[in-house]
């Protein structure tokens, strides 16, 4: 007898039973006693499946074929009456006596299972009844496509490789509590399936950036994480201690120094992505630990890598989205090269309405910061008084993506002096959507300037800025063998990730965000 005349076998769902299910009222979330009422007939069923002799922890399954494949192959697949193997995760089991239907999703997604007590027999069958919601299964068996039009696999086989033990969240209330869903980012994977494809997204980006730095015969390469001195960035660090070597060390805040150390050692252009540590406020833009690129390329200035710049972000939206026109946030934005530049200096004019140029005198720019109610402390020159200017008034306001320049000397310890302009350095930082993104400079090469900025760092952590640079004489001996010219460069890979994914906070694209103690 064929399949087809099997007694009329393709199965028919009950569209009334799809419908109610469609239609069900959200679920409250299981209480704590009924999740472990739950557990409990679990744990039973796991010592029934021991009893019999069927592993409840299972082995190796050699699967075949991912939901995907046979989605995309089914005619194929069908035609030939090709075996396939399937493994992943059951999330709906739906009885029907001698019939039953199963969800199966594994990492590409979610396929039908038609498991009959006729084809896979009684004794193989009987696992029906053992399982669970969130249960592991291997299946061996045909693709087709039922008469309801989903495409299905007919199960001749099916194995239990681990037993669920806990209840997953309720199917129809879903895992939409945060809390949960960052503490507990498994469930949030198994429950939400857009989340996963997130973090796809996030490998992909960061694969996107390595490429592009690759062809543009960048070298990658890893520095300490541990530092003796904590610099290259204005950061509160962490302080760990090493008891062999009986000295205090820091989880560095940036690997700018020892990348600069490189460029020095003749290497030319080299780049290093990987996780920072700050000692910072927690909130949607930060997270204590996070991940950057940074890159350094001699004999060039910072408008080389303002283009490397606009190339990454631009070239990797192309590679992982198809299009360099975006949506975050309900507002399309424009990432095509080349972005538009302004200085700080124009930006505070422009939004907060006050002008700084040529204001050298700190009173005059306190008078100004006051006119338009910018606070600032007693030990700020004119240089951060106008970083607080372009913070309250400017930084919110840049939604398209542009390139802020002529940031003052200091709040830039680690800049070039303009050429034109000694006050300010040829910086620039990359905004979008209100955010910084990147930062980037021409690096410093003039070892008796650098000492000199370092020193000023050293007396504003004495007064109390825990956030300035340390001073690090091994860095100036460094320099004093002579750095070339080089244009470095920092991109936040996290918010990178936020803007091409639309995600609101960094939670949504670390896998295991730092959280409060319960």
């Amino acid at each position: 007898m064929t399949e087809e005349n099997k007694d009329k076998n393709k199965p028919q769902q009950n569209q009334q039973q799809k419908n109610n299910r469609q239609n069900a009222p959200e679920k409250a979330p299981l209480t704590e006693e009924e999740i472990n009422e739950q557990m409990q007939v679990r744990i039973d069923k796991m010592h029934k499946l021991a009893e019999e002799g069927i592993p409840p922890f299972g082995h190796k399954f050699p699967w075949t074929h991912h939901a995907k494949d046979v989605d995309e192959h089914l005619d194929e697949l069908e035609a030939n009456e090709t075996e396939v193997k399937l493994a992943g995760r059951i999330m709906a089991i739906r009885g029907h006596g001698k019939t039953a239907f199963m969800d199966l999703v594994d990492k590409t997604g979610k396929i039908q299972l038609y498991v009959r007590k006729d084809v896979l027999g009684e004794e193989n069958y009987a696992l029906v009844k053992l399982m669970d919601i969130g249960d592991i299964v291997g299946v061996t068996g045909n693709a087709f496509r039922t008469h309801m039009g989903e495409i299905s696999v007919r199960v001749h086989k099916l194995e239990i490789l681990s037993k669920s033990l806990r209840p997953l969240p309720e199917k129809w209330h879903g895992l939409k509590d945060v809390e949960i869903r960052y503490r507990q980012r498994y469930l949030d994977l198994i429950v939400n399936p857009e989340v996963r494809e997130t973090f796809v997204k996030r490998s992909k980006i960061i694969k996107s950036v390595r490429e592009i730095l690759d062809g543009e015969d960048f070298l990658e390469v890893e520095t300490p994480i541990m530092h003796s001195i904590a610099g290259g960035a204005a950061a509160k660090p962490f302080i760990t201690y090493h008891n062999a070597l009986d000295m205090q060390l820091y989880l560095r805040v940036a690997p700018e120094l020892y990348l600069k150390r490189l460029i020095i050692g003749g290497m030319e252009r080299v780049y290093e992505l990987g996780r920072v540590f700050r000692n910072e406020g927690i909130d949607i833009k930060h997270n204590p630990e996070f991940t950057i690129v940074e890159i350094y390329q001699a004999y060039a200035d910072f408008n080389d890598v303002m283009a490397l710049t606009e190339k990454i972000v631009a070239e990797t939206a192309q590679k992982v989205l198809g299009t360099m026109k975006i949506t975050y946030e309900d507002t399309e934005l424009d990432l095509t090269p080349p972005w538009p530049r302004m200085t700080m200096i124009e930006a505070v004019k422009k939004y907060a309405g006050v002008d700084f140029t040529n204001v050298t005198d700190v009173d005059e720019a306190r008078k100004m910061a006051d006119s338009v109610h910018v606070e600032y402390e007693k030990t700020f020159g004119v240089g951060k008084i106008i970083n607080a200017c372009f913070d309250a008034y400017a930084e919110e306001k840049l939604i398209q993506p542009v390139f802020i320049t002529g940031h003052p000397k200091e709040i830039s310890p680690l800049a070039k002096s303009n050429a034109q302009n000694p006050n300010i350095t040829d910086r620039f930082e990359g905004y979008i959507y209100g955010r910084e993104l990147c930062n980037g400079f021409s690096e410093l090469n003039d070892p008796i300037d650098q000492k000199q900025r370092f020193l000023k760092q050293v007396e504003e952590r004495n007064a109390g800025d825990e956030e300035a640079n340390m001073m690090d004489e091994d860095y100036v001996t460094a320099m004093e063998y002579g750095l070339p010219p080089t244009g470095g460069l920092g991109i936040g890979i996290d918010r990178l990730v936020m803007l091409l994914t639309n995600s609101v906070s960094i939670r949504d694209v670390l896998l295991f965000p730092h959280m409060r103690k319960k």
